[in-house]
């Protein structure tokens, strides 16, 4: 089980991400943009084994707030999420900072099995 924030700015979709985390007994929690994403790292210390988030959203964009969290917490794993290939291209220099970016849609068993991948390479399994 990880501690998983998710960062979405679209309620049914940080829902329906949440719930497919927690089938794989996930704790999770969810912010609606990245400052309130960092809202909620800064509340946690950074206590999470894994940061998912989309890139664009209003007030502080995934990548804005992906810069800051690194930087803040170095050895969190950031994973991000995109339905648009101009934001997925920005975040192509990130990959220091980022351990991919899913492309939206995305099913729950693609979403399980790339959290489940990218928690076991960063060894928080």
């Amino acid at each position: 089980m990880a501690r998983i924030l998710v960062v979405d700015d679209e309620e049914a979709v940080r829902s329906l991400i949440a719930r497919g985390l927690a089938l794989d007994e996930h704790e999770v929690m969810m912010a609606g943009d990245g400052a309130e994403g960092m809202d909620v790292l800064t509340d946690h210390k950074g206590a999470f084994d894994l940061v998912l988030s989309d890139i664009r959203m209003p007030l502080m964009d995934g990548i804005a707030m992906a810069l800051a969290a690194k930087r803040d917490y170095p050895d969190l794993t950031i994973l991000l999420m995109t339905g648009y290939a101009e934001q997925r291209e920005r975040a192509k220099s990130l990959e220091n900072i980022v351990v991919d970016v899913m492309t939206k849609p995305f099913g729950l068993a693609e979403l399980r099995g790339t959290v489940a991948r990218v928690l076991k390479d960063a060894g928080r399994t």
